[in-house]
């Protein structure tokens, strides 16, 4: 059985939502436990599939992992596990990646399935593979699995830039197995991304010593081992987004709990810039978002950060749709990241694509359509569009959503979303 949503749009979202923890930070900091000798106590974990499929990973190892209260984890890798990630999971979830340089750091050696294909693009690991063997790993592909093995990783060098800009799941892969690497190592264009800062913050916790997390440059002093400690993950920058722009194409007003301000500093302006009235409230951690003049149209291009996240890519097309005037949006991290645009036409929207740059013509009303979602941010983007649009959108194929949404449109609901979660059956 598979899901589907049933959504009756043109009604304005109202109320207060609270953020879910980071599923982007959650799963680094889940793949680090590999590298801890002890347990790892994890708070605001996000109850998201990846995340499951994650622990599932984990656990097949060998790994021991408790749920002491909803939202916590308490994770234990013994010295016994076996450091074998099978390709029935990894094939289901491409950052499961992140448990090769932990495994590999704490235990000398790692077998782990090549990730498969992806629906927003290719995205391979050579820079991951790159990373280790400069740190001493012997690396070896066949029959689709990366084995890797060392004696002693090694500090040294790295430079891990890429033809679409730094990897964040590269950076945190080696940054855990040069954690455990004897002497100094230096990542050069490392992946600036706030869920790199939330990592080094636990690896040092545990006993790294990591310094420059959060710039292009990371400096790293090997430790011997990494010891028990108690990490918080941080608020779901990109949840915090997608609820900022339901705000705005609904013409509601949504007060966001939990929402890192700071994380999306680029995008909050660029939302201000094209109509929105955005109310901070530090004390409260809370962000106040609505209309303060008929929406505008904007040319973005998403970018590493600190610009505009890819991830925010698909939810603003969805919002540009319906304002009024012609927008652009140019993708330089995922060039092909366009798939939910078919979907959008679908409902009315007027888009046409060149290469990595989408042109989006305003129309004064979405009409609701059946639709296939296609990966993660694009469901949310559909979600959104179906929202705003007049009549009942149905969507399709929304196990993507629970990827990275916790209980979304159980959220969507309290704030006066007019959305329902079916069943149907698989063809």
């Amino acid at each position: 059985m598979s899901d589907q949503l049933e959504i009756e749009g043109d009604h304005p979202l109202y109320g207060t939502v609270s953020v879910s923890g980071s599923k982007n930070a959650a799963l680094p900091a889940i793949a680090a436990a590999l590298a801890v000798s002890g347990q790892l106590h994890l708070h605001n974990v996000p109850s998201l599939d990846d995340v499951h499929i994650m622990l599932q990973l984990l656990l097949s190892m060998g790994v021991s992992v408790t749920r002491p209260a909803p939202q916590q984890l308490t994770i234990h890798a013994p010295d016994s596990l076996q450091p074998a990630a099978p390709w029935e999971l990894v094939s289901r979830m491409r950052a499961s990646v992140c448990v090769l340089g932990p495994l590999l750091a704490r235990f000398r050696k790692a077998t782990v399935a090549l990730p498969g294909g992806c629906n927003i693009g290719h995205r391979p690991i050579d820079l991951h593979l790159k990373g280790l063997a400069a740190l001493g790993a012997d690396i070896c592909i066949t029959n689709g699995c990366v084995t890797a093995s060392c004696n002693q990783l090694k500090g040294t060098t790295i430079d891990l830039a890429g033809p679409a800009g730094p990897t964040v799941t590269g950076t945190c892969n080696i940054m855990i197995a040069a954690a455990l690497a004897t002497g100094h190592s230096v990542i050069l264009n490392a992946a600036r991304e706030p869920e790199v800062r939330n990592l080094a913050s636990l690896l040092n916790a545990a006993g790294a010593q990591i310094s420059g997390a959060g710039t292009s440059t990371i400096e790293i002093h090997g430790v011997s081992s990494l010891h028990p400690t108690t990490h918080h993950i941080a608020p779901d920058r990109i949840e915090a987004g997608t609820f900022a722009i339901a705000a705005l194409i609904t013409n509601g007003k949504l007060t966001l709990k939990n929402a890192p301000a700071q994380e999306l500093a680029t995008f909050l302006e660029l939302l201000t810039l094209i109509g929105a009235q955005i109310t901070e409230n530090p004390a409260e951690n809370e962000l106040v978002i609505q209309r303060s003049t008929p929406l505008q149209p904007a040319h973005v291009v998403a970018q590493p950060w600190p610009g505009i996240p890819t991830d925010l890519q698909a939810q603003l097309m969805a919002l540009f749709c319906c304002t009024s005037g012609e927008s652009s949006i140019t993708d330089s991290v995922f060039p092909e990241r366009f798939r939910h645009v078919a979907e959008l036409v679908r409902l009315g929207a007027d888009i046409r694509i060149s290469g990595n740059k989408a042109e989006i013509r305003g129309v004064p009303r979405l009409s609701g359509a059946p639709l296939i979602a296609t990966d993660l941010r694009a469901s949310a983007a559909l979600v959104l569009a179906g929202l705003a649009a007049k009549g009942t959108t149905v969507l399709h194929r929304i196990h993507h959503l629970d990827r990275g949404y916790q209980q979304f449109d159980e959220k969507l609901r309290g704030i006066g979303g007019r959305i329902r979660r079916i069943s149907e059956k698989s063809n």
